[in-house]
């Protein structure tokens, strides 16, 4: 029944600096109407998983976490540090991937990941 997502959707405490953020840290283009349409490479999954209240894969005061596929984490991480943004946690390799995380302006954990 389910093609995939339609969109992920957010209220946020400073708009213009949460889009001026995605846009320059995360090369997310931030139309006028305040977003933008991603469309997939066929090579990108969209992974949907629950986690319990208690587990610490990610903040337990954060609802949600954005998972973003990347081209090169390598790459995507070398951007990071010429722009200042530091990582959240180190870099992590494993089964499933390659795995970095930075955190937005409000503080909302990202995972960027790279299959």
């Amino acid at each position: 029944m389910i093609k995939g997502f339609g969109g992920i959707f957010w209220r946020t405490k400073n708009l213009d600096v949460i889009k001026k953020w995605y846009s320059e840290v995360l090369k997310i283009e931030i139309n006028n109407w305040n977003g933008t349409i991603i469309k997939p490479h066929s090579e990108n999954e969209t992974i949907f998983s629950f986690f319990t209240e208690d587990d610490s894969y990610f903040p337990t005061e954060q609802q949600v976490m954005l998972n973003f596929q990347v081209h090169d984490l390598n790459e995507t991480i070398k951007h990071l540090e010429q722009i200042g943004v530091p990582l959240a946690k180190e870099k992590e390799v494993g089964e499933f991937g390659k795995f970095a995380w930075i955190e937005d302006p409000e503080g909302r954990l990202i995972e960027l990941w790279e299959k």
